[in-house]
């Protein structure tokens, strides 16, 4: 009986638990809402530029 004892309180200290790796997921999910914030910040950034656009067309 005690071997069972041991051996399950040594494989409980090994254990990864969701507070050991929340930091990282906290840190991941900044990161990519920064990014995804980026990105979007530059939406429809070509036709803020009208007068251009119209030049360009003739060329293509």
């Amino acid at each position: 009986m005690s071997f069972l004892a041991n051996a399950t309180e040594e494989h409980g200290e090994h254990a990864v638990t969701l507070l050991d790796t929340m930091p990282y997921f906290l840190v991941a999910m900044g990161v990519f809402l920064l990014l995804a914030w980026v990105t979007w910040s530059y939406r429809d950034v070509a036709n803020r530029h009208d007068h251009k656009s119209k030049d360009s067309k003739g060329h293509h």
